[in-house]
């Protein structure tokens, strides 16, 4: 499943910290601007605490999570729609993603340089969406350039659909044309797929993710406070994390060690796990498990997916012949622990292949092929 988060932010706000620590692969981090030059790309499992508890019940040989792709792209600066900086690459990184994860620096640190020598996440935050805004901007009018042949076609149907598409062009050139994202627009999904081709930048969902200092990650700062105004405003969602820290913890390779370290800190969860998830429901994507005595698995599903569909993330075979699936909710399990108590009360049930497969079902398909 071709869907994945870049990682995009100013220079020196903290993006490769935080894309190392959440692949614990190496990704170049250092104190001076475009120390990210080629995009790094990572598999990242997505922690699920339910894979394990099923787990737990069926006792596998072998347990394997779902996973999500995230990649680090090159840090941007003003003047990126015109090429300057690492501009033209930035922005070709950024239409091969599906989502954006815009990492904001809110800590202050005189040993780590920032680009613009001082610390105001707001301006930071228009930079980037002022930039990706105006090169979107010459998109749009490069397109509205030429859908006028397709306003006088002989074809009714190309009229139409020209003539839609045209006014949905000019009511988000209003905020390109000022610096603001496309997504202010806030599209029907009709409007969305008439310029779904235009693979626009700013119609990408967005999660700010806060990097602040080891010393504010349990106290308040003001310049999340100042992101989460933003973010507001843009109906847009918020994270907040230390990338030090989390890069502490990726760094401990016991999981009784990580524990530890994070109770000395009054932490109980990564803020990467809280990264993670929030960028896999950014995606729009859900888990279904399978599970059974040989292994238990987590397979990633786009919501609204039909039971054939979700059958083919395993195989494509298995969405060819799908016959049915027998279903049941992995809420269900953990109240009745056993398959059978499960049929005996009417909670495991057979769908067929109009059936909408939901967040934590548990899945069996039967198939011919």
């Amino acid at each position: 499943m071709a869907l994945n988060c870049g990682i995009i932010g100013l220079p020196n706000v903290g993006k490769s910290t935080i894309f190392s620590a959440l692949t614990s692969a190496p990704a170049e981090a250092a104190n001076y601007p475009f120390c990210t030059i080629e995009a790094n790309v990572g598999i990242v499992d997505v922690p699920d605490k339910r894979l394990q508890k099923i787990a737990d019940i069926f006792n596998p040989k072998e347990v394997k999570p779902t996973s999500i792709e995230f990649v680090d792209i090159a840090g941007l600066v003003e003047g990126a729609s015109k090429g300057e900086g690492l501009g033209n690459k930035f922005l070709a990184n950024i239409r091969e993603v599906s989502a954006l994860i815009h990492v904001v620096r809110c800590f202050e640190n005189d040993d780590i340089t920032h680009v613009y020598e001082t610390i105001d996440p707001v301006r930071d935050i228009e930079i980037i969406n002022m930039e990706l805004s105006f090169a979107d901007l010459e998109t749009v009018e490069k397109r509205l350039k030429s859908i006028d042949k397709s306003l006088i076609s002989h074809d009714k149907t190309v009229r139409e659909n020209a003539k839609f598409e045209k006014d949905v062009l000019l009511k988000i050139e209003q905020y390109l044309s000022n610096g603001k994202p496309a997504r202010l627009a806030k599209l029907n999904e009709l409007e969305k797929k008439s310029i779904k081709s235009l693979n626009l930048l700013t119609l990408k969902q967005v999660l700010y993710v806060c990097n602040v200092a080891e010393d504010d990650i349990k106290s308040e700062n003001k310049y999340v406070k100042e992101v989460e105004k933003v973010a507001a405003k843009e109906e847009a969602h918020t994270i907040s994390l230390s990338g030090e820290i989390e890069s502490q913890i990726a760094e401990l390779e016991e999981n009784e060690e990580k524990k530890e370290f994070m109770t000395m800190l009054g932490i109980e969860t990564p803020g990467l796990y809280k990264l993670i998830n929030k960028a896999y429901k950014l995606l729009g994507l859900r888990t279904f498990f399978t599970a059974g005595k040989r292994e238990v698995s987590a397979w990633t599903f786009k919501h609204g997916m039909k039971a054939p569909e979700t059958a083919g993330v395993i195989h494509s075979d298995f969405e060819k012949g799908f016959i049915r699936a027998e279903v049941y909710h992995y809420e269900d399990l953990i109240e009745h622990k056993e398959e059978k108590k499960l049929k005996e009360n009417g909670k495991l049930r057979l769908e067929g292949k109009d059936y909408k497969v939901q967040d934590g079902d548990i899945m069996f398909y039967r198939f011919n092929v």
